[in-house]
């Protein structure tokens, strides 16, 4: 058996990693640039109303002299302010009416995104936040509307590091802070996994990146396997689809105990096909690059291990992540060739391409019957039948459980980062297990793929199928694939073009509050 075990020493960090991953959360001198909310018809926020009335004066007159109306998103730099840093960026905020915290916090993140990347474009490099209509929404939006996949550019195409801190917090409302920027960084430790190309991100560099951003995390352990140990375990599924390709796979498992010592752990489950040609059944070459992100699944279960783990919250859970490429080769699974499953079930490859269920088969069974959990929850960027029912809007969620269901929605909706329940139903089996040579087939017809491709998954949950055990004692399981929002094709407040890392804030969210 064959792994590598990493607690608290990580691997050192390689060049292209160092450059992805500079972010300083200390103001190191007096700011440059100052980001203020102001709501409709320019009523100001509580922190504009403290500063000095001069000030105050000033700000409204050159705000009305631009013609501002404080409408959501509405931009204006203004310059020459007293006691104030030289140039301040005011946002609009929208109406001030009673709203949600949730709403008041997705106000704060698309206000200081819009506001700390037009700072930048002015090369502003230190930059103080007003909390506007929350702290630590404004804390998330700035660190994730200045991010840039930097690490492959020249120097000179660089985007500058910029840092922030709150323009004024008290000892309250720093923990709010501190919260806002372990979100964001979570989720942009996700976008940078997805976001690197193949060559760079195969999935032994996968592995040594999560093993050394979060291994030196307390109460985390990282073991990393290879595919001798998946060979042992007779996860044929997995390996029929590493195959094809000569980077060699690898299994990665993060323990995270935060909880009690025998308390049942949360899993999470990550699809990490670092590249997906779609092997034989090989893919229209037409925006085949994207494929390097259909290990979004893999990045945002990472990301979510380093905000479960650096916000220190009192649950155990239990990551893995199986990693490979899906490539044509002459050692390549064909289409018609039977595996056999981790949990002995025989499948039949119809579709090669249909090879995300494959190695989360495996995985899934691995991390359900190991571990126990008490709710099991895989992502992946699994069918294209999601992106065609959802769009980039809703990750689907499958689920066999109405509590779980409502947990992950009110997840989504404190984050903004949506989720959208779809149908995990037994007829959908009947497409998938009528194959004259084995259990189940990988695909079925085109008619509801994503949710044979669900209820495929939930085949190899342990012990949902056995009538010894009580109801109430089996596994809540849910699929959430994010086939639809896994990227975006344009920077829009705190979205930037690119590989999104959703839905890690949704799924820390989760963890934070599902007890």
């Amino acid at each position: 058996m064959s792994f590598l075990r990493i607690s608290k020493n990580a691997t050192a960090l390689s060049k292209l990693s160092k450059s992805h991953f500079s972010t300083s959360l200390r103001m190191s001198q007096q700011p440059e640039g100052l980001i203020l909310g102001v709501y409709k018809d320019l009523n100001l926020t509580n922190s504009v109303k403290a500063l000095d009335e001069k000030v105050q004066i000033q700000l409204t007159e050159q705000l009305k002299n631009s013609g501002a109306t404080g409408k959501l998103g509405e931009l204006r730099v203004l310059y020459g302010l007293e006691n104030l840093p030289k140039q301040v960026a005011v946002v609009g905020l929208g109406k001030d009416a009673e709203v949600s915290v949730a709403e008041n916090m997705e106000k704060a993140r698309k206000a200081a995104a819009i506001g700390a990347r037009a700072l930048r474009e002015q090369g502003v490099k230190t930059i103080a936040i007003d909390a506007m209509s929350s702290l630590q929404g404004a804390a998330e939006g700035s660190k994730l509307g200045l991010y840039s996949f930097n690490g492959l550019k020249a120097p000179s195409s660089r985007k500058p590091l910029v840092e922030v801190t709150p323009f004024e917090q008290s000892e309250q409302e720093s923990s709010a802070w501190k919260s806002g920027l372990i979100f964001s960084e979570a989720q942009n430790f996700a976008r940078i996994l997805a976001e690197t190309p193949a060559n760079h991100m195969t999935p032994r560099l996968f592995a040594d990146q999560v093993a050394s951003k979060l291994s030196p995390l307390e109460n985390v352990e990282v073991i990393v396997r290879d595919s001798d140990w998946a060979e042992e375990m007779n996860m044929g599924a997995f390996l029929s689809v590493t195959r094809g390709s000569a980077a060699p796979a690898r299994f990665v498992e993060i323990h995270y105990k935060g909880g009690k010592e025998n308390e049942k752990p949360l899993a999470l489950v990550g699809k990490g096909v670092t590249f997906d040609s779609g092997g034989i059944s090989i893919k229209p070459s037409a925006n085949m690059h994207l494929m390097k992100g259909d290990m979004g699944g893999a990045a945002a279960v990472a990301g979510t291990m380093f905000g479960i783990a650096s916000l220190q919250l009192p649950v155990n859970v239990i990551a893995c992540i199986p990693l490979c490429e899906n490539m044509p080769s002459g050692t390549a699974t064909k289409p018609g060739d039977v595996i056999t499953a981790m949990n002995g079930k025989t499948i039949e490859v119809l579709n090669t391409d249909a090879e995300g269920r494959l190695i989360l088969a495996d995985a899934i069974y691995y991390a359900s019957s190991t571990f126990k959990p008490h709710t099991l929850i895989d992502v992946a960027t699994l069918t294209g039948a999601m992106v065609i029912a959802l769009g980039s809007v809703f990750s689907g969620v499958f689920t066999n459980s109405d509590s779980l269901w409502k947990q992950l929605d009110n997840a989504g909706q404190n984050t903004s980062d949506a989720f959208w329940r779809m149908p995990l139903h037994s007829d959908y089996l009947k497409l998938i297990n009528d194959s004259p040579v084995a259990d189940l087939m990988n695909v079925g017809s085109r008619a509801g793929g994503s949710c044979t491709a669900a209820i495929f998954l939930q085949e190899f949950v342990a012990g949902l199928d056995d009538e010894d055990i009580d109801e109430s004692e089996k596994i809540r399981f849910a699929h959430i694939d994010i086939a639809g929002t896994m990227d975006s094709g344009s920077t829009n407040g705190y979205t930037i073009k690119g590989m999104t890392g959703r839905p890690t804030r949704s799924l820390i969210e989760f963890a934070r509050t599902f007890q």
